[in-house]
């Protein structure tokens, strides 16, 4: 039996996309509290298909495909912007697929400007009629209003016409950070890019008896099984080591580990990997916001998608991107010392321009990491790390990363770091980490 939130959230899917929702709204038709009404539709919010924006209301939005992540909706741009609806709030869920900055005569202007397209553009009233008849919609920049005509044509055509303050210059570069944002987070794997669904993952009921254990070890291979109550919600995990020596006819309740650790579908699948190797877990159930079961991951399927991300091209370039892409590796004084070099870019300072705690931090585990990929074919994560010694250091220096391996095991590894500027001593770590084996 759904609980009331569900069957919220499933009412709003099933709203067609444009329909315009409201707290008192669903309240009413679910015959639920306005306090429940609230947070059902701010979940919905969060999983994407619904958006809030001010002046306008809570409206339902297409949720986006992966792929087609780097296209945003209308009224997304309201939000990227501080925008105000002048008309159209019907086509604020429309996804649209180009921007035109209008900084030319209205007939080139309107030989770039099509359907599904969103002109950009100042207080030119001939402009924007012109566009929303192209079937494109418009961001008015600037603070200016346009004439009630066009709001009117806005409405007809279900185009959104979008007033915000700020200058043309501004609102396209924060779409562009938006975009870039989006790209970003393309590329990054989640757990539910790579679950075994459920219609595919065996489990037992927590009422089960050790004979059914034994049974379904035989009938899929495999040992270790999620536990759920008749809700469907995850109760616990069973394996081998559970019922070793244990009678057939016990109940797997009885044997199981209770309040396992467990993983939603938007967690990522860098950090499901980090919580393997830190509690040395085979499979982890995956569960939806009711701690309901909807598939598991096991550790193969998320090395397999770590040695995936590793070959992909990024589209979006993060931070870390740039750090990592700084450093170079050398030889050092002895044959057997590696030593990575690496400049200081203005992307790398603090707010008074020297190196700034994070980016030191990734510059060590970087080059540590490094050394040792040599020693061992696999990716490491950061269990500890001691920072004994940061000097300032200013942008445009070049630094040089020196990392030794103290000690070296299967599982982990002990590497102390050093770092010179001008031959200058200016930062000096030892890190502590789990390696994780890709064999």
């Amino acid at each position: 039996m759904a609980t009331k939130h569900e069957q919220i959230l499933i009412y709003i899917d099933d709203l067609p996309v444009g329909e315009k929702i409201s707290v008192r709204q669903i309240a009413k038709a679910m015959n639920v509290s306005e306090g429940t009404a609230y947070r059902a539709i701010k979940d919905a919010e969060n999983k994407g298909y619904v958006s809030t924006i001010e002046r306008v209301g809570t409206i339902r939005i297409e949720q986006k495909k992966k792929e087609n992540i780097e296209k945003l909706t209308y009224a997304e741009v309201v939000n990227i912007v501080d925008g105000q609806v002048l008309g159209g709030k019907a086509g604020l869920h429309k996804t649209l697929n180009k921007f035109v900055i209008g900084a030319m005569k209205l007939e080139a202007m309107m030989r770039y400007t099509g359907a599904g397209n969103l002109l950009i553009v100042g207080n030119r009233t001939n402009a924007h009629e012109l566009a929303l008849k192209a079937g494109a919609g418009v961001l008015i920049t600037g603070g200016f209003d346009t004439d009630d005509d066009v709001k009117k044509l806005a409405d007809e055509l279900q185009l959104p016409i979008i007033s915000t303050s700020y200058d043309t210059f501004t609102v396209a570069t924060m779409i562009n950070r938006a975009i870039f944002d989006q790209l970003i987070k393309k590329e990054i794997i989640l757990v539910e890019d790579i679950l075994t669904p459920l219609a595919e993952t065996s489990f037992l009921r927590s009422n089960a008896t050790v004979a059914e254990w034994r049974q379904l070890n035989s009938q899929t291979s495999h040992s270790r099984f999620p536990v759920v109550d008749q809700n469907m919600k995850v109760q616990g995990m069973v394996t081998s080591k559970d019922i070793l020596g244990v009678s057939i006819d016990m109940l797997i309740d009885k044997v199981m580990t209770k309040n396992p650790m467990i993983v939603s579908g938007k967690t990522s699948v860098a950090s499901s990997a980090h919580m393997m190797v830190w509690e040395g877990i085979e499979v982890l159930p995956v569960v939806d916001d009711s701690n309901r079961l909807e598939g598991i991951i096991s550790r193969q399927d998320v090395l397999k998608a770590l040695q995936m991300i590793q070959r992909q091209p990024q589209v979006g370039e993060t931070i870390d991107d740039i750090i990592t892409n700084q450093l170079i590796l050398t030889k050092g004084k002895l044959k057997s010392e590696e030593v990575f070099r690496c400049e200081v870019t203005p992307q790398m300072t603090n707010h008074i321009g020297t190196i700034s705690y994070g980016v030191f931090t990734t510059i060590v585990t970087e080059a540590a990491n490094r050394l040792l990929r040599g020693y061992k074919k696999g990716d490491l994560v950061v269990e500890n790390m001691s920072i004994y010694y940061l000097k300032p250091v200013q942008m445009d220096s070049n630094l040089e990363i020196i990392p030794r391996i103290l000690e070296v095991g299967r599982k982990f590894g002990k590497v102390d770091v050093e770092v010179f500027n001008d031959s200058v001593l200016v930062g000096k770590a030892m890190m502590m980490c789990q390696l994780i084996d890709r064999n």
